[in-house]
């Protein structure tokens, strides 16, 4: 079912401070900002692969500001242990009494930095909070905040003292996107500002409106041309010789909520083909294993993906 009319209009306000409480912050980086909020609406989480220094921590923060919720970061290590994360029972003075103490996961918009050089057993602590927004310790199931965003990063060219991202893990993640550097204008601007450009941004929304947003999003209407266009790239990458493993099902769930949270974006209550093109290489880049050039924690997956969706015919 479509997003009425009335109510489309009345979202239009909404994406636009939500576009520019980020936009302002991250400069020179549209594209990357418009799939930061496509993960958002989405319900979904995002991995940025990307060198130090580009701005994957600012990205972050501004996301919880446009959300109007709260900002959490962990700085993963090989000596960090799962209740670092989670939280732990501790034992009042005085009391004799257990007391659970919420971790940094109890947060709208959670930084897991540098992911992978953390040990499997601590990022396997993600896994439940990212696929169900709860996580159970000693028996008790506790629920996150609503809504729940993790934004974890991962240096794709230092890998020593790193643990590979498990298939599990990274299936957890809608898309995965890299920031890249800013262009050369941009570039200048920020080392003109010397980084006082820290000002505070413009507020966001508050998390109702979110919550709207992303009701809205699961409107939009997706045409039985564009959703034979998506079944049609899952399918073939299942059975071309290149690749080993092809998307999933559940991969390409992933992909039907990303398209009809972009469009949203757009300010449409539609998918047309082109928003399938843009975001099928973030979201099934990670998802695919080829047979050569760096399987899924390389540049394999994404040009794969991107030759699958040239062979193909898009409608109309």
């Amino acid at each position: 079912m479509a997003v009425h009319a009335n109510v489309f209009s009345d979202l239009s306000s909404d994406l636009d401070t939500l576009r520019r409480a980020v936009g302002e912050v991250i400069r020179g980086k549209d594209r990357a900002v418009e799939l930061a909020l496509t993960c958002v609406l989405a319900t979904g989480h995002l991995l940025i692969q990307d060198v130090p220094g580009v701005g994957k921590t600012t990205l972050a923060n501004a996301l919880a500001n446009a959300l109007g919720g709260t900002f959490r970061r962990v700085q993963f290590t090989a000596d960090l242990l799962p209740a670092d994360i989670l939280g732990t029972p501790v034992l009042e003075p005085g009391t004799a009494t257990f007391t659970f103490r919420p971790g940094p996961v109890f947060t709208h918009v959670l930084l897991a930095d540098e992911l992978n050089r953390a040990t499997p057993r601590c990022q396997s602590a993600l896994l439940e909070a990212m696929e169900e927004g709860s996580v159970t310790i000693d028996g008790e199931t506790r629920a996150l905040p609503d809504p729940f965003l993790v934004v974890a990063t991962q240096n794709p060219m230092d890998f020593e003292g790193t643990y590979p991202l498990p298939e599990s893990q990274l299936d957890r993640f809608l898309m995965r996107i890299s920031l890249g550097y800013p262009d050369r204008e941009t570039e200048r601007s920020v080392l003109r500002d010397g980084g006082r450009q820290r000002q505070i941004p413009s507020k966001g929304l508050d998390l109702d409106a979110i919550r709207r947003l992303r009701a809205a999003a699961e409107q939009v209407a997706l045409s039985p041309e564009i959703e034979d266009y998506l079944l049609d790239l899952v399918r073939r990458s299942r059975s071309d010789a290149r690749m080993i493993r092809g998307v999933s099902t559940r991969g390409g769930q992933a992909l039907y909520r990303a398209v009809q949270a972009y469009a949203l974006l757009q300010g449409r209550s539609f998918a047309i083909p082109e928003d399938l093109r843009r975001l099928a290489v973030p979201v099934l880049g990670h998802r695919v294993l080829p047979r050569s050039d760096g399987g899924p924690g390389g540049m394999g997956g994404p040009k794969s993906v991107a030759a699958l969706l040239d062979e193909l015919r898009a409608p109309g």
